[in-house]
């Protein structure tokens, strides 16, 4: 009698053991979760008391939605390009949800830009330009709230371009990085006539390629 006890309360140990593991398994990604509930990319964004953005975790951006890397090499520059790192550009889960379906960057869009010096210029492969360190890391949101006088409701910040990188950044000022932008919305090849450079990531131009099918 002892022994049927003890094995029936190991049996019901082992099925709770086993629909926890398949509920675990079957649970969907938090972005998933977060685009039934109606929320936005901000979902992921935080902020200090004073306004300053923190600078996120490489383990969730880096598990976004990547859209492409361009470069502006010093060596097709004149030796002194703007932008001489590679800019590996990840869009938000929910945000990128959103632009599959209608070609719209919503409300609450987050992009980060994770910059990367020029490393080696010879590889087994042939001559060419590979990633060297991490150099730096921006962000650019779109919320037309917190951003409401700021061109395109876009706004722009940058943790730095040398390591150690700032733990929290402010606001950059329009002139140093929105103007650029705001003069690539008349780009005839930038479909979206937002404050994005489309045209320069494959990732989102086949997405919007596809809404025409």
């Amino acid at each position: 009698m002892k022994t049927n006890k003890t094995l029936a309360v190991k049996l019901t140990a082992g099925l709770v053991a086993a629909v926890g593991a398949v509920l675990f398994f079957q649970s969907p990604p938090k972005e998933a979760v977060a685009a039934e509930t109606g929320k936005t990319g901000l979902s992921f964004v935080e902020y200090t008391a004073d306004g300053k953005l923190k600078r996120p975790s490489p383990d969730m951006f880096r598990k976004w939605i990547y859209v492409g890397t361009p470069l502006t090499p010093n060596d097709m520059n004149d030796g002194e390009a703007s932008f001489p790192e590679f800019h590996a550009v990840y869009m938000d889960p929910i945000s990128f949800a959103h632009f599959e379906k209608t070609g719209v960057y919503p409300d609450g869009t987050v992009i980060v830009k994770e910059l990367s010096s020029v490393g080696s210029k010879d590889a087994t492969s042939g001559k060419g330009y590979f990633m060297g360190d991490f150099t730096g890391l921006e962000m650019t949101i779109k919320d037309s709230v917190r951003y409401k006088d700021e061109p395109g409701k876009w706004g722009y910040y940058s943790f730095g371009h040398k390591y150690p990188l700032k733990a929290e950044a402010a606001m950059n000022k329009a002139a140093s990085c929105n103007a650029c932008h705001e003069k690539n919305v008349s780009h005839p090849q930038n479909l979206s006539k937002d404050w994005t450079f489309e045209q320069y990531y494959p990732v989102l131009r086949a997405a919007r390629a596809a809404l025409k099918k």
